[in-house]
This record gives structure tokens, C-alpha cells and sequence, in this order.
């Protein structure tokens, strides 16, 4: 055994002054430091320094070998307080710039990519192949199930669309038309199994190897998962696909396969303890050796925000499978399905999603919110973006393309996108023509694609219409779309409900062709009023002068134009309500007091 303290290292002579001889003593030297430095950790961590300014020893350990030549050390002098000190500083120097560093969202040009652009689409997959290439698959638009593949070419900039060749059972040259399916890239292969076309629940295994793009049906064995649409999946290393949950028509699903794409054999994996509730449309990503999933619709049909951890999945590690939920700090995400979930880096970037609200009906609710779920601090933070947001939606795709993200498609509840977004960070070039767009003016409305196809884009009179809204929204931090439809502002002089409501209120008092009299007295009745007293029916008109109360405290109208006076920083939590029916039961108390306040200023 080599001794590795002391001078007298148990080598043969002959080798004490060879290459061999050196690079045994540069060893000795990081082994010894890493003692050194685990012990002034044990020092700072008992309250004699900042732990906060040091990083992790393996970090440490990776540095001093990436940092070093293959030659060794020209002394044994200790190296480790340069090192500690440089990486304190560079470990500072990270956290200040990611303190500083902001995303943008940026809507794509024509001048970003050439060839032809994917059809709009929602329910279709989008994988990485290695750096060079996203394949973009199938997908559901126009009430039609999708067959087709587009290919974004990384390095050129290039959207095609690759002839594909290929034999199936049936005799067929690839998948068939499908939806809402998953899709996983191992090497240069992409993997397709399930989803759905029509109303049937689809059970077929196809790979594509994009060297050659050719589609192959594989014969799998083993323990074979039934057909069904709305699983979750995701690569284990470069071998194996691990896949969860889904819908097979008749229930929702909680098993737990895995293929060897070697092989080609499934095999249910056999979880003991707890285990999380069957769902479908949920998220799968294997983070180091283990595998998370969050959200999904459930049994009977709620829609879940919880996160799980699966362990077991790597044959080396020889652990029991185990589910284990976890409950992080920090702004976790809302209940939804159909959102995405992105590794890039040391984060996981949520988005979008469907949900549900309310407390008087099941009010559909699309969300265009980025949330990350941090790796190295292991909690949950949302990300700020300072620029408009993409409109809301679910089944989407987003793609991790080296600093950037890129959005395609989705789905809103009424309106099929085919519209492609950019995630950037703010020194990106993509952001800074952001910088360099007219002072005032809005941007470009958003392009949306119908259930018919036809794409439909909002008046400019409407834009006009809309510029205080977003500017308001803006001002307040209110990460919502410029769609009309998000705020239902309607003008006090034509709000019907409000009118009957005050007109009733008024009674025999005032006469009822007064409005504005009658107004005021519905006013002084709500700010009178407390939350117990407030009936189901004026909920929508107490809502909808809650937020033209909002616009008139803010916006000032000079010649016939918006502008805006200086808007404090209050959250006014339900500015951005579509309707009352989105209110939860404890919502009102609180809308009734921001309510009360904007009516005594």
C-alpha cells in the first residue's frame, strides 16, 4: 500500500524521478488539500466564518484537476489558499451575476431562421438530438391528427423537413398520425411510444434514426405497457427510457416502465411504500439519478401540484425503488397539466400549463408563467422576466437550446398557436434588439392560429385600445396577456349588471334614468358592506369596478390619450381576474378591502 503522508511515498527508485513519480506526488498534494479544506469547512460550519462564501468540495476537487496541467507541481508547496481564495471570489462573483442576470421573452422573426416553420400545432413532442438538431413530432390542429416531422438545424439556423423512409407492420413508412404521445432521444435515435389518434389509445413502438432518417416499428419484449396517451418520459443515461402514469381510456395510470433500447425489453418496475396518485399529462425529467414528476390530472379530475422523487432506476446504485415527495421551499408552481419542464443547467424550467380555478365553477385557466426549480439550492423560484410574456397555454413544447429556450405551438382552450418564442438571457443578442425597438409603441399583436386554421391577429384599434392596459400591467408586475379577453374591462355606463344591480339597490330613493347617482350608491353600499353581507350575484360587478377603479386611479386621460401617473407598487392580486368565478371563497374578504381602499383614495 502507498503510503501518502510523509516524505518516503513507497515507489520503486527507478520511478522517483519519472512522470509517473510526478503525477503520483500532484496527487498526494489534492488528497492532502481536500483534508485541508474539509476541516475548515467543519470550522466555518461551527460558527467561525461565512459557510455562504465557500462552494462544495467536489467543486473544489474538479478545479484543481481541470485547472492543473498534466505536469505536476514544480514544488509541494501547498496550492490550496490560492485556490480557496479564488474560487470564494469567483463563487461571489456568480452569485452577484446571477442576482443581475434577467431572462426576456422575444417573440421570432423571419430574419432568425430560414426554410419552412411547423405548422401550428399543440399535443406533439420536441427532442434534442445531441447539439445539433430539435425534432418537432405529430401533434393535434384543425381537428386532425399530425404525422409529419419538422427539424430545426442548431448551427444553421435551418428549419426542414427530412424525406423519411422505413417499413412498418402494416407496411406503412412511419408512426401514424398521433397526439399527445411521448418521445425520447437516446444518441442519434428518437424513440416514439403511444398517444393517441382519433379516439383510440395507441400501444406502438417506433424509433427513427435521424443519421440515415429512417423509421423502424420495434418488436419489444418483457413486460409490454398497454396503450395509452398523456404518459410522461425520459431518458436514464444513453441506454434506457424510464416512462409513468397516463390515460387509457378507462382509468388513469401509475406504473412504471423502463426500456433497454439495446435489448428492446420492458420491464414494470415494482415500487414498494407510498406512491404518488395515478395521473396523465403530468412531467417526468431524470435529474441526476433520480426521477421527479410533477403536476398531472388525477383520478376523478383534479388537477395536482405535487412533486415526486423515484429512485431505483440505475441497476449500479442498488437501491430499492422508492417514491419520496417532495415539498421544497420557495414559490412553487400552481396544480396543471399539459405544462413543460426543461433542464437547462443547473435548473429546471417550468412553463405554462392548464389548470383549473374558482370556487363557484371549474373555471379553465392557462398559465404563461416561468417558474425554476433550482438544483444547487433545491427550492423553487420564479423567474423574472421584464418584457412581454407569450399568451397562456398547454401542450406545448419547449426546447433547451444552450443559453436559449424556444417555445413552439400550444393550445389556450379556444386557439391553436404556431407561433415560436425565444427565452434569452439579457446579454444575448436575440434580447438587445429589444433595446433597439421604438420608444412607445407597441408590439407586434399576437398571431394565433383558430380550430379551423385560419390565423386571426387583434385590430389595431384594439392595440390602441389596449396600451394603458399594458402599460398599467406593466407597472404592477403583472404578468399577464395583452388579450382583451384576460380583462374584462367594460365601461361603467355599459355595464348591465351593474346597473340593475344598483338600480335595485336605489330603489324608490333615486330615480333610476340617474345612473351615476345610482352608481355612487352601489359604491357606498360595498364600501358599508362586509364580506358576509355581499351576495353571489354582485360578485361580477364588484370585480369588474374593482379593476376600473384600479385603470382610473392610475391612468390619467389628457387629450383623448392615456398616460400614466406614478403607479405605486402595490399587488393588486385580482387585477387580472377574467371573471368572478375565479375567485376562491377566501379570495373575497381580501378583494373587498382592496376594494375599500381604492374607493377612499
Amino acid at each position: 500500500m502507498l503510503l501518502l503522508s510523509g516524505n518516503n511515498v513507497g515507489l520503486p527508485g527507478a520511478l522517483k524521478s519519472s512522470k509517473l513519480h510526478q503525477r503520483f506526488l500532484f496527487l498526494r498534494e489534492i488528497l492532502l488539500s481536500k483534508k485541508r479544506l474539509e476541516l475548515k469547512i467543519d470550522a466555518i460550519r461551527a460558527g467561525q466564518g461565512p459557510a455562504s462564501s465557500y462552494v462544495a468540495v467536489p467543486d473544489i476537487i474538479a478545479t484543481l484537476c481541470s485547472s492543473r496541467t498534466r505536469s505536476a507541481p514544480s514544488s509541494t508547496t501547498p496550492i490550496l489558499p490560492r485556490y480557496f481564495s479564488e474560487l470564494r471570489s469567483r463563487g461571489e462573483a456568480e452569485r452577484a451575476s446571477e442576482r443581475g442576470r434577467e431572462m426576456h421573452w422575444v417573440k421570432a422573426e423571419s430574419s432568425d431562421f430560414s426554410g419552412n416553420l411547423p405548422l401550428p400545432r399543440s399535443g406533439h413532442t420536441a427532442v434534442n438530438v445531441g447539439k445539433s438538431k430539435v425534432i418537432f413530432f405529430g401533434g393535434f390542429a384543425d381537428r386532425r391528427f399530425l404525422d409529419d416531422i419538422s427539424v430545426y438545424d442548431i448551427e444553421n439556423k435551418l428549419w426542414f423537413t427530412p424525406d423519411c423512409t422505413g417499413s412498418g407492420s402494416d407496411g406503412q413508412a412511419g408512426p401514424s398520425p398521433r397526439a399527445f404521445h411521448v418521445a425520447v432521444a437516446i444518441d442519434c435515435n428518437m424513440f416514439i411510444f403511444g398517444g393517441r389518434s382519433g379516439s383510440k389509445r395507441l400501444g406502438d413502438f417506433w424509433m427513427l434514426d435521424t443519421d440515415i432518417w429512417q423509421w423502424s416499428e420495434l418488436t419489444s419484449y418483457g413486460d409490454l405497457p398497454s396503450p395509452r396517451e398523456f404518459a410522461a418520459a425520459s431518458a436514464i443515461g444513453n441506454r434506457k427510457i424510464v416512462m409513468h402514469g397516463g390515460w387509457d381510456g378507462k382509468k388513469w395510470l401509475s406504473d412504471v416502465y423502463i426500456l433497454d433500447t439495446i435489448s428492446l425489453e420492458w420491464m414494470e418496475l415494482s415500487v414498494s411504500g407510498s406512491a404518488p396518485p395515478p395521473r396523465c399529462g403530468h412531467s417526468a425529467t431524470m435529474v441526476e439519478k433520480r426521477l421527479l414528476i410533477f403536476g398531472g390530472r388525477g383520478g376523478g379530475g383534479p388537477i395536482m401540484g405535487d412533486l415526486w422523487a423515484l429512485k431505483g432506476l440505475i441497476e449500479e446504485e442498488n437501491e430499492t425503488p422508492g417514491w419520496t415527495q417532495l415539498k421544497l421551499p420557495g414559490q412553487a408552481p400552481s396544480p396543471r397539466c399539459g405544462h413543460t419542464v426543461t433542464s437547462g443547467g443547473h435548473y429546471l424550467l417550468l412553463f405554462g400549463g392548464h389548470g383549473t380555478g374558482g370556487w363557484l365553477s371549474r373555471y379553465d385557466i392557462y398559465h404563461n408563467d416561468c417558474i425554476i426549480l433550482d438544483r444547487v439550492s433545491v427550492q423553487w423560484k420564479l423567474l423574472t422576466t421584464s418584457n412581454e410574456l407569450p399568451p397562456p397555454r398547454a401542450y406545448h413544447s419547449m426546447a433547451c437550446i444552450g443559453a436559449r429556450y424556444l417555445l413552439f405551438g400550444g393550445f389556450d382552450g379556444k386557439s391553436t398557436f404556431g407561433d415560436l418564442w425565444w427565452l434569452v438571457p439579457e446579454d444575448d443578442s436575440i434580447a438587445k434588439r429589444l433595446l433597439s425597438a421604438p420608444p412607445d409603441i407597441l408590439p407586434e399583436s399576437k398571431s394565433v392560429t383558430t380550430l379551423s386554421g385560419s390565423p386571426q391577429s387583434l385590430p389595431k384599434e384594439s392595440q390602441t385600445e389596449q396600451s394603458p392596459i399594458l402599460e398599467l400591467q406593466k407597472r404592477l408586475g403583472i404578468s399577464i396577456s395583452s388579450s382583451k379577453a384576460q380583462v374584462n374591462l367594460v365601461d361603467e355606463m355599459e355595464d348591465k349588471e351593474l346597473h340593475e344591480l344598483s338600480s335595485r339597490l336605489a330603489g324608490e330613493t333615486l330615480p333610476t334614468r340617474d345612473q351615476v347617482a345610482c352608481i355612487q350608491a352601489l359604491r357606498d353600499h360595498w364600501r358599508k358592506s362586509s364580506e358576509r353581507s355581499i351576495q353571489l350575484q354582485e360578485l361580477g360587478p364588484l370585480l369588474r369596478d374593482y379593476q376600473r377603479l384600479i385603470i382610473h386611479k392610475h391612468l390619467i386621460v389628457s387629450d383623448s390619450q392615456f398616460t400614466t401617473s406614478n403607479l405605486p407598487r402595490e399587488d393588486y392580486r385580482f387585477f387580472h381576474l377574467k371573471s368572478a368565478s375565479q375567485l376562491r371563497m377566501d379570495d373575497i374578504p381580501k378583494l373587498l378591502n382592496e376594494y375599500k381602499q381604492l374607493i377612499s383614495n
